[in-house]
C-alpha cells in the first residue's frame, strides 16, 4: 500500500498502460482520478476500475487543451481533497516516418501531443502539488529516444526526446517545492497495443505469433517482454515516498533490452 491515502491523476487511460498505472494505484491504496479523450471508454475504465465510484473519478481531458487539464485537476480537488502524484501516459505514438516521409504537419502534430500536451498536464497539477507539500510527476519516454526502433518513427521519438530535457528543467524548477519529476522509459510492453504487433507481424510473415514473440524477448537478457503491469509499478513507485529523494531519472523497464 505504498501510496495509501494520496490521490493520483492518471492521464491516457484505454487499453494498456494507463488503465494498468490507475489499477496498481487503487490496489496500493490510492484514490485516482482518470483523464482521456474519449468519454465513453473513459467511463467504462471508471466502472471497471471501481465499480463503486468510490475511488475513482474520471473527465474527458485533451491534453493538448490546457482549460480541460486544469478542470482534471480541479476535479481531483473538488472530489477527493488534492493531487499527490500525477502519472502523465496520454500520447501520440501512432505517428510512422522517416525524415523524408514526416510531413511538417505530422511534426507539428506529434510535438504538440507529446511536448506541449505533457506540459499542459504538469504545468496544471503543479499549483495543486504545491499546496500538498509536493508530490511527484511521472513522465513515459520511449527506448526510440536512444535507439531508432525496427519502424521509424522520427517524429515521435524526437519529441520524447525533447521531453527528457523539459523534465531536466523541471526538475530544477520544482524542486525547491518537493515536486519530484522522473521518467519511466519502456520497451515492448505486453498488452493490448503490442499483441496486436505481434498478430499482425505473425499474418504478414506467415508464422506463428510465438515466432514473433520470441524475437522480441530474445533482445531481452531477462528473456521475457515486459508487461504494462511492470512498467506501471515503476510508475506508481515513483509516486510513492519511497522515491522521496529521487528526482530527474529516467527509469528504463525493459528486461535488459538496452542500458542507457
Amino acid at each position: 500500500m505504498i501510496v495509501e491515502n494520496k490521490v493520483i491523476v492518471v492521464t491516457g487511460v484505454g487499453p494498456g498502460l494507463g488503465s494498468e498505472v490507475a489499477r496498481i494505484a487503487l490496489r496500493d491504496g490510492a484514490r485516482v482520478v482518470i483523464g482521456a479523450r474519449r468519454e465513453k471508454k473513459l467511463a467504462a475504465a471508471a466502472r471497471e476500475l471501481d465499480p463503486s465510484g468510490e475511488r475513482v473519478a474520471y473527465l474527458p481531458t485533451d491534453i493538448t487543451v490546457a482549460e480541460q487539464c486544469a478542470a482534471l485537476m480541479q476535479l481531483a480537488a473538488d472530489r477527493f481533497g488534492g493531487v499527490d502524484g500525477l502519472v502523465q501516459v496520454a500520447a501520440f505514438d501512432a505517428l510512422f516516418g522517416t525524415l523524408q516521409t514526416t510531413s511538417a504537419e505530422d511534426w507539428m502534430k506529434s510535438m504538440q501531443a507529446n511536448v506541449v500536451g505533457n506540459m499542459s498536464v504538469a504545468a496544471a497539477a503543479v499549483p495543486h502539488l504545491k499546496k500538498r507539500g509536493g508530490g511527484s510527476i511521472v513522465l513515459i519516454g520511449s527506448q526510440s529516444m536512444w535507439l531508432p526502433p525496427a519502424m521509424p518513427q522520427i517524429a515521435y521519438a524526437s519529441a520524447k526526446g525533447a521531453l527528457v530535457a523539459a523534465m531536466k528543467h523541471m526538475t530544477t524548477e520544482l524542486g525547491p517545492d518537493k515536486i519530484r519529476v522522473n521518467m519511466v522509459v519502456p520497451t515492448y510492453m505486453w498488452g493490448p497495443p503490442v499483441e496486436m504487433y505481434v498478430d499482425w507481424q505473425a499474418k504478414e510473415r506467415g508464422v506463428d505469433r510465438q515466432v514473433v514473440i520470441d524475437e522480441i524477448a530474445a533482445r531481452m537478457p531477462l528473456g521475457e517482454i515486459p508487461a504494462d503491469e511492470d512498467v506501471a509499478e515503476a510508475c506508481i513507485f515513483f509516486c510513492s515516498d519511497r522515491a522521496r529523494m529521487i528526482t530527474g531519472e529516467t527509469l528504463l523497464v525493459n528486461g535488459g533490452e538496452m542500458m542507457h
